[in-house]
């Protein structure tokens, strides 16, 4: 097992550097318009209050000192290395954006709503995993039964409903029927607050809503993921001869077939992760959740490219670990892989 961990944490270090470079290189071409947009909206704001205002901003030393500040007019390979240091100390540079603070930090964008992103990821895989794991047993079980039936309605009914839709729905639902707002993560007295008993407990009254909408769809296709193949581990010959040795049922099911059935179950962590970052950006903005989905958003719009390039590093991040982990759960549930790779 050590040369099979050893072997996917090498890959998984050069797919990182590999993820650093694409996603310096994407912002690459429009960071200089991106420097000449923010300058002009500068030379706007400036000539509001007067000529000399707009003449200082125009002047050309203030736009070197920009440049430099912003590392646009060095080489690529020059601002690339600048980059990749910043990062290794979790430093992203600085927004550039003209309703932000020139000087704000990315890292402080970041680590605002970072803690929050971390929370509600957690909540949802464990909304998603408590419900898709019994459910997915039973609807094996009870194959082509009503109930059966049932869940495999209610399932496609979840993959087909798009997340947002679902809650603006809920929205609709908190404020017609119960006249109150099921937005947010916190309640507006908490937003601000230090971390105490008392905002845990209000974090946890608000968390269910936007784990059920994020959790709805992926707790839909992990059930039918879990249900099919328990259903091919269950027709197995070795399934038959532990029932005839008179093996029982529950202990027969959970020891082998749902062991075996969990593989495709554990290898879909590598891209839960990831989406529930990107895939949450919808949602974030129609729940008005505090998450980084809606800093995404902002980023490309307002023309923070080092703070676009700085999420799209770290979705890429996500998804090396989600797909590491899925490999050592893999290999823990099945030994026969690390003797196939």
């Amino acid at each position: 097992m050590i040369p099979f961990l050893i072997r996917r944490t090498i890959m998984a270090a050069f797919t990182i550097v590999a993820i650093s470079v694409t996603s310096f290189l994407v912002v690459q071409p429009s960071r200089t318009d991106a420097v000449n947009s923010y300058l002009d909206q500068l030379v706007g704001a400036s000539s509001s209050g007067g000529v000399s205002g707009a003449v200082a901003v125009q002047n050309q030393t203030i736009n070197d000192v920009l440049r430099r500040q912003y590392d646009v007019s060095q080489p690529v390979v020059v601002r690339y290395k600048n980059w990749a240091l910043d990062v290794a100390r979790l430093d992203f540079g600085r927004v550039l954006c003209g309703d932000c603070n020139s000087g704000g930090q990315v890292s402080t964008y970041i680590r605002g709503r970072l803690l929050n992103t971390v929370l509600l990821a957690l909540g949802t895989i464990a909304f998603t995993w408590v419900l898709a794991f019994p459910i997915g047993i039973y609807s094996a079980l009870r194959h082509n039964t009503s109930g059966d039936y049932t869940v495999t309605f209610v399932g496609f009914l979840g993959l087909a409903i798009p997340d947002f839709l679902l809650a603006l729905a809920l929205l609709w639902l908190g404020w017609s029927w119960f006249g109150i707002s099921v937005g947010g993560l916190y309640s507006p007295e908490y937003l601000e607050a230090s971390w105490s008993f008392a905002r845990v407990v209000d974090l946890l009254k608000h968390l269910w809503i936007p784990a059920l909408v994020l959790g709805t769809a992926g707790t839909a296709s992990l059930i039918r993921v879990l249900r099919n193949n328990l259903l091919d581990e269950l027709g197995r010959p070795y399934v038959t001869a532990a029932r005839a040795r008179g093996v029982p049922e529950w202990k027969l099911v959970l020891k082998y077939p749902v062991r075996l059935a969990l593989n495709p179950f554990v290898s879909t962590m590598g891209y839960l992760l990831p989406f529930l970052l990107s895939g949450s950006i919808v949602v974030s903005v129609v729940l008005s959740l505090p998450t980084l989905g809606p800093v995404i958003l902002d980023a490309f719009t307002d023309g923070s490219m080092l703070l676009g390039a700085a999420m799209i590093f770290w979705m890429g991040v996500l998804t090396v670990i989600g797909t590491l982990l899925s490999d050592i759960l893999l290999v823990l549930l099945d030994p026969r892989i690390q003797l196939e790779t």
